[in-house]
């Protein structure tokens, strides 16, 4: 079985982005897009990060085309767009699937181990939002209408 420090995601330009690196790190994984209503969101993960990434938590961001056609650009223009709009600092990763045959092995994994709404595993929009603890263990999932600041208290639990 895969442990969550097995798994690696691909970098813009594609340099790989081991997550034997986590470990001991509190993790959220969301899959973001710079078109959508909940883009915004941005600004509130940024502000998570800025917060808690001294204390040990680490932000990943998973561009994703596969909402309305919500993230048409590049991985470039992906950067370039998060950083001067919102002022992202953590890292994005290369633009993926998170549904269907060619989800990548991330979304897979997270799936697997954590369902949605009704027992659904299906990730239904962007900005749906994953909690990994400082073990690797997928402790919560939240839908694309939580907020960044909704999830602070729960964040914060985990980093004690």
């Amino acid at each position: 079985m895969t442990s969550f420090y097995d798994l690696s995601a691909t970098l813009p330009g594609g340099k790989p982005y081991p997550f034997s690196q986590l470990k001991g790190k509190v993790v959220l994984i969301v899959n973001v897009a710079s078109q959508c209503g909940f883009t915004p969101q941005y600004k509130g993960l940024q502000a998570l990060y800025e917060k808690y990434h001294e204390k040990g938590l680490e932000i990943l961001g998973f561009p994703c085309n596969q909402f309305g056609g919500q993230e048409p650009g590049t991985d470039d223009e992906i950067a370039t767009f998060c950083e001067r709009n919102h002022g992202v600092t953590f890292p994005l990763m290369a633009k993926s699937d998170v549904n269907g045959d060619q989800t990548n092995e991330v979304y897979k994994w997270l799936k697997e181990r954590k369902a949605g709404l009704l027992g659904l595993t299906r990730i239904k929009w962007n900005f749906e939002k994953f909690l990994i603890d400082k073990e690797g263990n997928v402790v919560h999932r939240w839908a694309s209408t939580t907020s960044p600041e909704a999830i602070d208290k729960e964040v914060a639990k985990l980093l004690q």
